[in-house]
């Protein structure tokens, strides 16, 4: 019983990133302004940005579908490490792409049992 609730809070917590990355990605093909300023901002020429949109979909898509969820993660983690990348060269704080990192790979580990066999939590 422990495991299901294990793999529920996984789901529930891969639930509630999935539209974090899905308002990324409709900003991104909407053409919305704010997201052509920012990425301007941070120096990302405009014919970039639907690539980057791109790549954050097709990471997602990996991340929820149970077969390549791992995939996915690791996948996620590099998108985000860009974005730690990109604010840190602008000196700006970097707490949202990291919690989000954890975020994701919580949720991965909760909801995949081999994830949790092969990185165990130990007690003293």
């Amino acid at each position: 019983m422990k495991a299901d609730k294990l793999v529920w809070a996984g789901r529930v917590m891969t639930a509630l990133t999935a539209p974090l990355f899905l308002l990324g990605v409709y900003m991104i093909f909407t053409g919305d302004p704010q997201v052509t300023a920012g990425m301007a901002k941070y120096g990302w020429p405009p014919e970039t940005v639907k690539t980057i949109g791109w790549l954050e979909l097709l990471c997602l898509v990996l991340y929820l579908v149970p077969r390549t969820s791992v995939l996915g993660a690791a996948a996620l983690t590099g998108y985000l490490g860009g974005a730690v990348a990109t604010h840190l060269r602008a000196q700006e704080p970097v707490v949202m792409p990291v919690v989000v990192g954890v975020w994701v790979w919580a949720g991965i580990w909760l909801r995949e049992p081999r994830l949790r066999a092969l990185m165990p939590l130990r007690g003293r």
